[in-house]
């Protein structure tokens, strides 16, 4: 049988390249459902506990980057396996001790319903509290990019925003990224499939290390 890019994920076991598992939960938004964030970016990330250090650390954080997200047209959603009555109090007393508001929806996942869909339950850290998973899924709902952390270390801000950024550069230019590479710098030149191209490329004009390396700026 023929398969494509568009084929459904297996429940528990999300692809690069495939459409997001499909849900619908309560948050302290209200009900929501993948769908509808279509047309947005959307980070879905998970965190292990409400009222914890780490997460707690994470939320500031999240929230701090949330304008610079917008800007990039990317919505934010949190979830946890705790109840939306935690979820609330939680959000209430880190905008009382640490003066920052936290503006995006947090999923109460109690059955566990979407950890177990994203995969976000790790047995051998706990079988209790979802790991630190980050997913990233592009306005059309195909999940782009998945990051894992272990429950004892907090996320990299930067990073995650270096990777939205990355993302959109290759979407919108037809490009890809190097290590540790940061908007306004160069980017890789996807290299030529057949003989006579990579002679082309030789000529065209690139920054060229050899027919299969070549950068360009933007």
């Amino acid at each position: 049988m023929e398969t494509t890019g568009q084929e459904k994920s297996t429940p528990g076991f999300p692809r690069l390249g495939q459409p997001a598992p499909a849900f619908e939960a309560q948050t302290t938004h209200g009900i929501l459902r993948l769908e509808d964030f279509k047309g947005s970016w959307l980070i879905l990330f998970s965190h292990p506990a409400d009222f914890t250090p780490v997460c707690t650390t994470e939320f500031v954080a999240f929230a701090e980057l949330a304008p610079e997200l917008k800007k990039r047209g990317v919505e934010l959603c949190g979830l946890s396996i705790d109840s939306t009555y935690s979820h609330i109090a939680w959000i209430r007393n880190i905008e009382q001790n640490f003066g920052v508001k936290i503006p995006f929806p947090v999923i109460a996942d109690l059955n566990k319903e979407v950890a177990t869909l994203y995969g976000m339950i790790m047995p051998g850290e706990s079988k209790t509290e979802a790991s630190r998973c980050v997913f990233v899924i592009d306005p059309n709902g195909i999940l782009r990019a998945m990051i894992y952390y272990p429950l004892t270390t907090g996320r990299n801000m930067q990073e995650i925003l270096r990777l939205i950024d990355a993302l959109q550069t290759t979407d919108k230019h037809g490009v890809a990224t190097p290590a540790n590479w940061k908007p306004s710098e160069k980017v890789i030149v996807p290299p030529p499939t057949t003989a006579e191209g990579a002679d082309e490329r030789m000529k065209a004009g690139f920054e060229t290390k050899d027919w299969y390396f070549s950068k360009k700026s933007l």
